[in-house]
């Protein structure tokens, strides 16, 4: 599909707030923090699962499988900070935010 930057970053951005959000369980938001796991689930299942829907759902927005792949990796460090206390809320969805116009910049660059 042919997307304007602002239309694939409103895309992004709408796809982050649906995968966030109504996708993210409260159990997955409890339990993808070290520490705080679901009982019989290591955290890294219940993280890697989070991450995992983002990265998908950047792929198929932007059809680029390794933008996926720069989601998954990008959302996992970020969120891992949110969890560790080293961010706020705030500042982790400006990074996520920041990440979606990163990948929208990198995807019509490489479409032109």
């Amino acid at each position: 599909m042919d997307w304007t930057l602002p239309e694939l970053v409103l895309m992004l951005g709408f796809a982050h707030c649906l995968c966030d959000f109504p996708l993210q369980t409260d159990k997955m938001a409890i339990g993808k923090c070290p520490g705080c796991g679901q009982v019989g689930v290591a955290w890294g299942y219940w993280m890697a699962s989070h991450c995992g829907t983002h990265a998908l759902a950047v792929a198929l927005i932007t059809g680029m499988p390794w933008l996926g792949a720069a989601e998954f990796a990008a959302h996992f460090i970020i969120d891992l900070l949110k969890c560790r206390k080293l961010i706020n809320l705030a500042t982790d969805q400006g990074l996520h935010l920041l990440c979606k116009v990163t990948w929208a910049i990198c995807s019509l660059a490489l479409i032109s």
